[in-house]
């Protein structure tokens, strides 16, 4: 009996969405929206006084749409390892505060 490959199976060869990357997605919300990076850097800094060792991204992200009554229109959560590290790039000494994993797309 002959065996099928893998390759051959449906559903196997999604096609390529070309569009906007994340990292495109995430400049132009950044740049639309810079009052999200300062208070993110603000939550922080208020989360290390307060005596913490490790600030989640996720939850900050949760903070600000409860800070705000009608949410943050656009913030998506592909871009909490964004902003992770751009205030690691800006604020090297929260790096120890602030986990990132490797990134597997550009």
């Amino acid at each position: 009996m002959p065996t099928a490959t893998q390759d051959g199976l449906p559903g196997l060869h999604l096609p390529h969405r070309a569009g906007p990357t994340i990292t495109d997605q995430f400049r132009a919300f950044d740049a639309g929206h810079p009052w999200v990076y300062r208070a993110l850097e603000q939550l922080v800094a208020e989360r290390l006084a307060a005596g913490a060792k490790r600030v989640g991204m996720k939850a900050l992200f949760e903070a600000l749409r409860w800070r705000h009554p009608h949410g943050v229109k656009g913030l998506n959560n592909n871009y909490t390892a964004l902003y992770a590290r751009r205030l690691i790039a800006e604020h090297s000494q929260w790096a120890c505060a602030i986990e990132t994993r490797r990134r597997r797309s550009p």
